[in-house]
């Protein structure tokens, strides 16, 4: 009996088997994590609210309809939050069941780190401005230099 008798028996003697689909086959392909895929309709929503939140910020600013920029600036944030939301919605597909949730959970742990790094900068610039100067304040309330 010659070596030329019997076929050449691939297993897994080279790395992989042919047979098998190793979980990157087509199947792998058709689960996302849960994330949902966009539409067409869907993109048409997220971006004609994109435009009906941007166009009345832009607006408030360009006219200067609202005397206070303090009102006009609280408006202006309320609205981009808004659109935050929006584009995390419509265009990224953020939800609860994409990636099993944990894109999800990504975000809040984003947006807390990003709070306490901000509200902690701005406590910290406060309070040296306040101890670190405590002749500036009263120089600048008197007049005098």
């Amino acid at each position: 009996m010659s070596t030329h008798d019997n076929p050449p028996v691939h297993s897994h003697e080279h790395g992989h088997d042919h047979g098998r689909d190793h979980g990157h086959g087509h199947h792998a392909h058709d689960n996302h994590g849960g994330a949902a895929h966009g539409t067409r309709k869907g993109y048409w929503t997220g971006f004609i609210l994109s435009v009906l939140l941007t166009a009345p910020a832009f607006a408030l600013v360009m006219t200067g309809v609202i005397a206070d920029a303090r009102i006009t600036a609280g408006i202006v944030t309320a609205l981009a939050a808004v659109q935050i939301v929006v584009h995390m919605v419509y265009f990224l597909h953020m939800n609860s069941k994409s990636e099993n949730g944990w894109t999800l959970l990504a975000l809040i742990f984003t947006v807390i780190i990003v709070v306490i790094a901000i509200a902690g900068s701005l406590w910290v610039m406060y309070n040296m401005n306040v101890n670190m100067m405590p002749g500036m304040h009263m120089e600048m309330t008197s007049g005098g230099m």
